[in-house]
């Protein structure tokens, strides 16, 4: 699995969100939020923006460069 795969994944459990809750937050489908969870899919630039503002964490985090 892939770092922002584990990462999104992590952070979505550790707020209590289900992948409904979060796909309407990003105005994306359910399918598209377990594609990214499974490292299927990547989401591209800006809603890595979104998601890292979304649970105030840094890209670098998302993307495994580093921890919190």
């Amino acid at each position: 699995m892939n770092k922002f795969a584990e990462r999104f994944r992590e952070l979505r459990i550790e707020n209590s969100l289900s992948r409904t809750q979060i796909a309407k937050e990003f105005n994306v489908s359910v399918r598209l939020i377990s594609y990214w969870e499974s490292g299927k899919r990547e989401c591209d630039f800006d809603m890595l923006i979104k998601i890292a503002v979304f649970f105030s964490v840094s890209i670098d985090f998302l993307l495994g460069k580093e921890e919190y």
